[in-house]
């Protein structure tokens, strides 16, 4: 077993489950969805990227391409919510909550591309 092989599913399933764990609830709800999270998501995905930097294959090249769509998409949430929260007097509405949380479900979705990828490759593998 490769020690950065387990750091590398590691952070991908990590980044999955995070930003999992952020847009479940109501999408309009502020109150099931948590700036924390949120946060926690986009450090993790930016670390699962750096960790995908080396790859030089053909799925390495996919697997980089949808973690920095992960990361548009969490970079983005969090400007609008900074934006809505701190910038104008908009606050957290159901339109701004809704918005925020689309966004990382777009992010969700590139992560769980990553995980398959990761998954399909592993299997692929002969011993």
């Amino acid at each position: 077993m490769h020690t950065e092989k387990v750091f590398f599913g590691f952070f991908i399933l990590l980044a999955l489950t995070l930003n999992f764990g952020f847009f479940i609830g109501e999408i309009d709800n502020p109150d099931h969805h948590n700036v924390y999270e949120l946060f926690a998501a986009l450090f993790v995905s930016l670390i699962a990227t750096v960790l995908k930097l080396g790859e030089r294959s053909q799925i390495g090249a996919l697997l980089l391409a949808a973690s920095l769509v992960a990361d548009l998409q969490l970079i983005a949430a969090a400007t609008v919510w900074a934006v809505a929260v701190h910038v104008t007097d908009v606050g957290l509405s159901p339109m701004v909550m809704a918005s925020i949380v689309s966004l990382s479900g777009g992010a969700l979705l590139a992560n769980v591309v990553s995980a398959v990828l990761v998954t399909v490759e592993t299997a692929t593998l002969s011993r």
